[in-house]
């Protein structure tokens, strides 16, 4: 952190600023409280606290950048190429910043832009189909063929679930497996669940490696696995603001006279 506020009073100290205001002096140079509120700033946009203590450490290193200032002018160091070309690009960048925070200011990202940025970014996420299903998990086809028979009989499939099935898992929900995508469960069992309607049981029981299945289909859904927009609210806004910035930036090089 102390290279960073000292290489930002090293760009206040040279910007030629004529207003002063009461602040810490270095032989007769005073440092201004515009100067220390603008590190103080940069410092609470980077998160870091901007109380009292933090005022003061901001002001001791302005007064070292300051000596450090006057005894590089002593030498001439000011007058090198090197100096000016660094101190082009520094108020370049800092002209820069300034600009496209006004342009962030005047155009402020909306409820209604955040909205229809949502619904682009919804419309490109593909579909995918889930099942909620049911299952019964037995020993052997006899016991999974009883277990139909039952059913058939008027048995609810919840308490049979919870008094015949194998899966701990499942079992004391009623053989509730919640919702999934099909590629969640083993082939056999997914291939009998996707032919299946809404409320539908399988007529003959189903093997896999774990056993052997009776399921029920309690519903199907198509749905984009997409974030609630509250919840992306801050990326939405800085991609909106960065596209904008970009069109801006854009747009300023295509009227500019640009030579390389």
């Amino acid at each position: 952190m102390r290279k960073l506020l000292l290489t930002s009073a090293l760009v206040a100290a040279f910007a030629g600023s004529a207003i002063v205001v009461a602040g810490p002096t270095v032989n007769g140079q005073a440092i201004s409280d515009a100067r220390i509120d603008a590190v103080v700033k940069m410092m609470e946009a980077q998160g870091q606290p901007a109380n009292p203590q933090a005022r003061d450490m901001v002001k001791d290193q302005l007064v070292t950048a300051e000596v450090l200032r006057q005894e590089a002018v002593k030498k001439g160091l000011d007058k090198s190429p090197e100096f000016a070309a660094e101190l082009a690009n520094m108020q370049a960048m800092a002209l820069a910043n300034r600009l496209i925070k006004d342009f962030e200011k005047s155009n402020a990202v909306s409820d209604a832009d955040l909205k229809a940025e949502y619904d682009k970014l919804v419309a490109s996420v593909p579909e995918t189909k889930q099942y909620h299903a049911r299952h019964i998990l037995v020993k052997t086809e006899a016991e999974a063929k009883a277990v139909i028979d039952s059913l058939k009989k008027g048995k609810s499939f919840d308490k049979l679930a919870k008094e015949k099935s194998q899966d701990p898992g499942s079992k004391d929900k009623g053989g509730d497996l919640d919702w999934q995508e099909a590629g969640t469960f083993v082939a056999p069992f997914s291939e009998a669940m996707t032919k299946l309607s809404k409320g539908e049981v399988t007529a003959k029981p189903v093997k896999t490696e774990f056993g052997w299945h009776v399921i029920k289909l309690d519903d199907a859904r198509v749905q984009r696995n997409v974030p609630a927009l509250d919840d992306i609210r801050p990326q939405l806004t800085q991609r909106i603001m960065g596209g904008r910035v970009e069109k801006l930036i854009a747009e300023l090089k295509a009227k500019a006279q640009i030579q390389k």
